[in-house]
């Protein structure tokens, strides 16, 4: 499968740019995902492309702040050539184009980028910006209600790519283009961000928006490079249950971008599910826990799991007081612009600041 680190976008004619976010695909490197409405065959990654995603992976915080202009830069031909039809495309409707954005965190990035919308998601957790007080909701970002999407003649639908499979059916029913946007990672949604400023012609607005991410990101990753890295287990609850978060995930990329060793670096997979014996090997220094809903019950639910079952009291990290919940407002599923006070957060937890 082709892995584009921003776009892939439909109609793409020879770019052919049908992708979605896979777990062998880095997050880190900014998936935004733009699928053909015509269901084209998908391309196999380029070695290029590998090479720079392993890379990114295997060196961590350092080499992500050493090379965070370059991972913005748009250098593949075949990315270039998609971003550069999809903007063709919008240009050639000689009108501002119908966009529906469906989830509060692409609704953000609409924002910022001075979009206007005809349709939002809607969310009982997030405050539609004033800009869109006259959009029609359209519906929970899980399940947007099509009759309504269908009715706003949309040119473009924006969602999260971690809803894809469950939501590309459905906008290929309504024939329009969409983008399905990487948000598993700061980095990604800042190259998305950017390839939606070259489509939608917001360009001065997407390279003020990256600029304030390499300003702050240097600034922050210059306070640990002398640091000692800390081994990270991240736990991901839900009630009843819980999975390992990876550097795959936006928590675990949080993690990295703070200069955490999450103990499950190099698994393809965003979430794991592993037993806890398996854990312990791993020997963290900290445990982190976040939910992926409704935060008070998982808090609760991970406070009876580490008091009731007997394993967790032979973690070194549980022995040293090092096990922390994470806020649910900062740590979510999908990258949001608060990643500096999460960031700034995991600083005082990872190095006792």
């Amino acid at each position: 499968m082709l892995a584009l680190y921003g776009l892939a976008l439909s109609g793409c004619g020879a770019a052919q740019a049908t992708v979605a976010p896979t777990a062998s695909d880095s997050p880190r490197s900014g998936e935004t995902a733009v699928s053909r409405a015509t269901g084209q065959q998908a391309h196999e990654t380029t070695a290029a492309q590998a090479s720079s995603a392993s890379t990114v992976q295997a060196g961590g915080a350092s080499a992500i702040a050493g090379e965070v202009s370059q991972l913005l830069e748009i250098t593949d031909p075949q990315e270039r050539a998609a971003v550069q039809i999809a903007a063709e495309k919008v240009r050639y409707l000689g009108r501002t184009p119908n966009i529906v954005a469906t989830s509060p965190a692409v609704v953000d990035v609409c924002d910022r980028l001075e979009l206007d919308l005809v349709g939002v998601g809607h969310s009982s957790l997030f405050e539609t910006p004033e800009r869109y007080a006259g959009a029609t909701e359209v519906g929970p970002p899980m399940s947007p209600d099509m009759e309504i999407v269908g009715s706003l003649a949309p040119d473009w639908i924006l969602s999260p790519g971690s809803l894809q499979a469950d939501l590309q059916p459905k906008y290929e029913a309504v024939g329009c283009d969409y983008a399905f946007l990487n948000l598993k990672s700061v980095q990604g949604m800042y190259r998305s961000i950017q390839e939606l400023g070259e489509i939608f012609d917001r360009r001065d607005q997407a390279s003020a928006l990256v600029a304030e991410f390499t300003d702050f990101y240097r600034s922050y990753q210059a306070k640990n490079v002398a640091k000692t890295r800390p081994r990270v287990l991240v736990l991901m609850g839900m009630p009843g249950s819980y999975v390992i978060a990876t550097p795959n995930s936006y928590v675990g990329n949080l993690v990295e971008l703070a200069g955490g060793e999450n103990v499950y670096a190099g698994a393809a997979e965003d979430f794991l599910s592993v037993n806890t014996e398996d854990m312990q090997t791993k020997d963290p220094d900290i445990i982190l826990r976040c939910s992926h809903a409704l935060p008070d019950q998982v808090k609760q639910m991970f406070a009876e799991e580490f008091q009731t079952n007997d394993i967790w009291k032979h973690f070194r990290a549980v022995q040293d007081g090092r096990v922390h919940d994470l806020p649910y407002d900062l740590f979510g599923m999908s990258a949001t612009f608060d990643y500096p006070q999460a960031l700034e957060l995991l600083q005082g937890l990872l190095y006792d600041e």
